[in-house]
């Protein structure tokens, strides 16, 4: 990397000078640090940013669909420059009004009878802390996820991921158990219906859970709609089920709602869809719109009674950060009051569902359309009936790949998507307007046809 050498004569707040102090210094996440080329982001407001050319995007990915609340919110940052000039920060053993506010309006809208917030970063560490209640808890080690999903990156939680990302560091040495959950469109279990595969995907959990030894087992961890691999909405049914297995082996249930949460799919959180209720629920992303990082833990009477009379054995430096917990006091006031919890369920139901759907009558390319709220998804294949999937990349060296092109396509035309393998996830902010999302649309309608060129005829 010696061309990325940090040139001191070049001004910092110019593009180059961006560019050359961040290849110098920074590390980034998933990344091969010789290849990564990243545009800097000069601003942002509401569901648009841009760059310092005053190239404009609007974000149909919410950046890493956190920003439920779209960029640079007034009343969020209002709140953060006042909390800022009054408290910046405080231990967690203090006591602190946005801490305690931003705890009761969170479990105001939990579901059921959970009540009680640990706070932490991130979602990651909101993993970590839920598995420990668990385990703790029911005095079993085993915890249980899908192969389809994502945990978070810390050594417990990108164990229990179960994507390809885990293959790298995974020992198997982290008590993660993986099984099959509910997909329809690419079923594991030869399902031709929802009823189908709710049933059988069941009977496959109850099967791990058998053969684990069920009094080994101290949660199943599931993403109520996953997120990065696919927006998979599980079908009627299957979510009570989990609740009802659980129940049976007393086992408790993780709701991880840190990408589906906090008005992403149109309700508070997702599992309020099927009236389920679980053990615990962890959240980060949209409860403040990652304006300052915050996550936490909700949970049940029974969990939190457990540490009525001993001690939980762990903490954060920085749990429940003044800062952050004012971003969310604010972003959940605001979302209560601006009504952006409807706004993200009306523009799913009336705009966004009915529009891509449209798309699949019109591209080839597109097999399967899923998705609730702002919180959508396209799965791209070569030819419907095999279900071949789009080839997310082109030969090392070579030309860009179908999913490469599609992406350059859409950012060339002003809109910025997240593309995960054979996918294009439509994930706009809560807050965008029907007219933002139709542009949006509009722009991916144009760039499908790029990819419809590598359908198989």
């Amino acid at each position: 990397m010696a061309d990325d050498r940090y040139d001191p004569a070049v001004p910092p707040e110019t593009v180059e000078g961006v560019i050359a102090e961040d290849r110098a210094h920074l590390f980034y996440s998933w990344a091969a640090q010789r290849t990564i080329r990243p545009m800097p982001v000069a601003g942002a407001s509401g569901s648009y940013f841009w760059d310092y050319q005053g190239n404009r995007y609007l974000d149909f990915a919410s950046q890493f669909v956190h920003v439920n609340i779209g960029h640079q919110h007034p009343r969020v940052v209002e709140a953060i420059q006042r909390q800022a000039a009054r408290l910046c920060t405080v231990s967690p053993a203090f006591a602190n009004d946005q801490r305690a506010r931003a705890a009761r309006l969170i479990a105001e809208r939990a579901p059921g009878d959970l009540d009680r917030v640990l706070f932490t970063n991130g979602g990651t560490d909101a993993v970590e802390h839920a598995v420990r209640m668990a385990r703790l808890v029911t005095g079993r080690p085993k915890v249980l996820a899908a192969y389809r999903s994502y945990h978070g990156g810390s050594h417990l939680a990108l164990h229990l991921s179960g994507d390809s990302r885990r293959w790298a560091v995974d020992t198997g040495a982290a008590a993660a158990v993986h099984f099959f959950g509910p997909y329809l469109y690419r079923s594991a279990f030869h399902a031709e219906t929802p009823e189908q595969e709710t049933t059988r995907a069941l009977a496959h959990l109850e099967q791990v859970v058998t053969l684990e030894g069920a009094s080994t087992i101290a949660a199943v961890v599931l993403e109520p709609v996953v997120g990065t691999n696919g927006v998979l909405v599980p079908p009627p049914s299957y979510l009570a089920g989990v609740r009802e297995l659980c129940d049976r082996f007393g086992i408790l249930f993780v709701a991880d709602e840190i990408m589906a949460g906090f008005g992403r799919t149109g309700r508070w959180f997702a599992v309020q869809h099927w009236d389920v209720v679980p053990d615990l629920i962890t959240f980060a992303k949209g409860v403040n719109s990652g304006y300052v990082p915050l996550g936490g833990v909700i949970m049940s009477s029974r969990v939190a009674g457990a540490f009525a009379d001993q001690p939980y054995p762990g903490g954060l430096t920085y749990s429940g950060h003044p800062l952050a917990c004012a971003a969310a006091v604010a972003a959940i006031t605001a979302m209560d009051e601006e009504k952006t919890i409807e706004n993200a369920a009306r523009l799913g139901a009336e705009v966004i569902g009915p529009g891509l759907r449209e798309l699949a009558d019109r591209h080839p390319v597109v097999g399967d359309v899923r998705g609730l709220g702002v919180f959508w998804a396209l799965e791209l294949v070569r030819d419907r009936e095999t279900r071949e999937m789009l080839p997310p990349a082109g030969p090392s060296g070579g030309p860009p790949g179908p999913m490469e092109e599609l992406a350059s396509a859409c950012q060339e035309r002003g809109l910025w998507p997240l593309l995960h393998t054979n996918r294009v996830h439509v994930l706009p902010p809560c807050t965008a307007s029907e007219r933002e999302v139709r542009e949006g649309l509009r722009i991916l309608d144009e760039a499908l046809s790029v990819a419809d060129r590598h359908y198989r005829h």
